[in-house]
């Protein structure tokens, strides 16, 4: 029974990265993974893990680009955009795109049906476009400024944003409502039937990172990181609630770039407050 219900577990994780991500999962362990709706919505509750292996990545080439490069001051900026790169690359620009359509859709817009139509298009408008620029140039911003306090710092913080804010997206899914057409969704297999034990899961995830990094690096300033990003979830909650009664696939994306970039937004503050220091321990 303990050995079904891992191997189970490994098959919904595996399916979530096929999902999320462009890492291969390909010939016999796709056909032991394999595929049905009901798999797919399981899968869900491994989005934070899905994050763990993304900043495990993106943290990587951070701490290899603080070996190989010059020490400057401006190579913080040729890692950190660097590392953004890397995870637009390997997510496919999964969740950018969300938040471009999310954009155009509710600033062309303020009528409900008009911007989900506005949403589904797959051209992009200045909204969107203004989205995209503003939420990487942001993101490469906030990494700089860690990395002027601690290049560790800024590596750890990469690392624990990518879990974090694909946590807060489960909470979307449980709490709103799936708005728009289920022919094309990239969420509403997703998103129909979002279990208690599913959303458990995935905040197990989320406490196996946060409480490895707080030991890792003792430091209120985390747990601070982590409640700004929440608030910033919420807030998107509550937007997407007023404005479409509910939530798409482009809402989640959207959601977990804004709480990404409120998770730096949020350690930066705690180091200004001293809740976070720039050496380990």
């Amino acid at each position: 029974m303990l050995a079904q219900w891992l191997a189970n577990g490994v098959r919904h994780y595996l399916l979530a990265v096929q999902f999320f991500t462009r890492i291969p999962v390909t010939g016999g362990l796709a056909q032991w993974v394999g595929f049905s709706t009901a798999a797919l919505r399981a899968s869900a509750a491994h989005f934070p893990g899905v994050g763990w292996l993304m900043g495990g990545l993106m943290a990587a080439v951070w701490f290899g680009c603080q070996q190989v490069l010059p020490a400057l001051s401006g190579s913080a900026w040729v890692a950190a955009w660097l590392v953004v790169c890397v995870g637009v690359w390997t997510t496919g620009g999964f969740h950018e795109d969300g938040l471009a359509d999310l954009t155009d859709g509710l600033g062309g817009s303020h009528h409900r049906q008009r911007a989900l139509e506005i949403m589904k298009d797959s051209r992009i408008g200045s909204f969107g476009a203004l989205a995209l620029v503003l939420g990487v140039v942001g993101r490469v911003l906030l990494l700089v400024a860690l990395a002027e306090v601690s290049w560790a710092m800024a590596g750890v913080a990469l690392w624990l944003a990518q879990v974090v804010s694909r946590a807060w997206p489960l909470v979307l899914i449980r709490t709103l409502a799936h708005v728009g057409e289920a022919d094309g969704s990239k969420s509403k297999p997703l998103a129909d039937q979002i279990s208690g034990p599913a959303l458990a899961v995935g905040a197990v995830w989320l406490l196996l990172a946060a409480s490895g990094v707080q030991w890792l690096w003792p430091a209120m300033g985390w747990w601070l990181a982590i409640g700004l990003s929440a608030v910033s979830a919420w807030w998107m909650r509550g937007l997407l609630q007023r404005r479409l009664q509910g939530f798409t696939g482009d809402g989640l994306g959207a959601t977990q770039q804004v709480s990404e970039a409120a998770f730096y937004g949020g350690a930066l503050v705690a180091v200004r407050l001293g809740l976070l220091g720039a050496v380990a321990g």
